[in-house]
């Protein structure tokens, strides 16, 4: 190529190498982001069948609090009768804040006893039954409107609370990312075949250990997931205990054609058992 038209398209070169980069760091910001990515997987969307309809009876309260960008967030909210400054926040599938995630919320509540519940709603009052529809809501999560929403949730249980957080697949990743954002108040962290984070770096700033739960039949939380997030928690010098289960994704949701019923009860018991633990320390 003549130096000339090569100097005239060197600008245009720069600008289009420039572009990519930038769609690569936003592609790969942070493991909520990567994650959120697989809504366009159609072997993702498949995995993940409509859930069946619930009856149930809620107990809880649907309550809206103040976030730092000046917007408000939503969640359900179970409060015990007694003061206590032990909060769990349950971070929902990608179906959004359904009738299942607060009827879990539930079932913690009445397991534990003595803590508080807060179901957060990352999707801003939306939530669906259809996988297209789900896959569209989890890859339009915006990392810093979820952080905001998170973060008005710690404001609005006061800086004395201790804070332990539990999530589901797109939730499980959240979990993390919400004890991260905790910092000293992190009471623990359970996520359920959720994508870790990544950054050594941000890891080191966890005030508590994690529980991780995955199924070895998983495609997407894998064995290649898992053990890279067993070095980057070593290197952080923080404490991580990983479940394994023979199940396959979503395996904790009984309306998911996956689920194991045994396997979830086991996962149910290390988690109480967990919570139990951590609050007492």
């Amino acid at each position: 190529m003549p130096f000339p038209l090569l100097r005239k398209m060197l600008p245009a070169i720069l600008l289009l190498l420039l572009s990519g980069c930038i769609r690569e760091h936003k592609k790969t910001c942070c493991a909520t982001d990567s994650f959120a990515g697989l809504a366009g997987d159609p072997a993702f969307v498949k995995a993940h069948a409509s859930p069946v309809p619930m009856s149930v009876n809620l107990r809880g309260a649907m309550i809206q609090y103040p976030t730092p960008d000046g917007r408000f967030a939503h969640a359900y909210l179970l409060r015990d009768s007694l003061k206590s400054n032990r909060w769990i926040f349950v971070f929902h599938e990608w179906w959004g804040l359904n009738d299942h995630i607060k009827n879990t919320a539930q079932q913690l509540f009445d397991s534990l006893g003595s803590v508080n519940i807060l179901a957060l709603d990352l999707y801003d009052g939306r939530s669906t039954d259809d996988a297209q529809v789900a896959g569209k809501l989890m890859g339009g999560v915006v990392t810093g409107r979820a952080d905001n929403i998170i973060q008005g949730a710690l404001n609005y249980v006061g800086g004395q609370a201790r804070v332990a957080t539990l999530g589901w697949c797109f939730g499980g990743g959240w979990s993390l990312q919400a004890a991260l954002l905790g910092k000293t108040q992190t009471a623990g962290c359970v996520m359920y075949y959720g994508m870790p984070e990544d950054d050594v770096e941000k890891l080191k700033t966890l005030h508590s250990d994690v529980l991780m739960i995955w199924a070895d039949k998983d495609q997407w939380i894998n064995q290649q997931v898992v053990d890279d997030f067993r070095v980057h928690m070593k290197a952080a010098d923080k404490q991580l205990t990983v479940l394994e289960y023979p199940a396959d994704h979503a395996f904790a949701n009984p309306s998911n054609p996956h689920y194991d019923k045994a396997s979830t009860a086991d996962a149910w018991r290390h988690t109480l058992q967990y919570f139990r633990h951590q609050f007492q320390r």
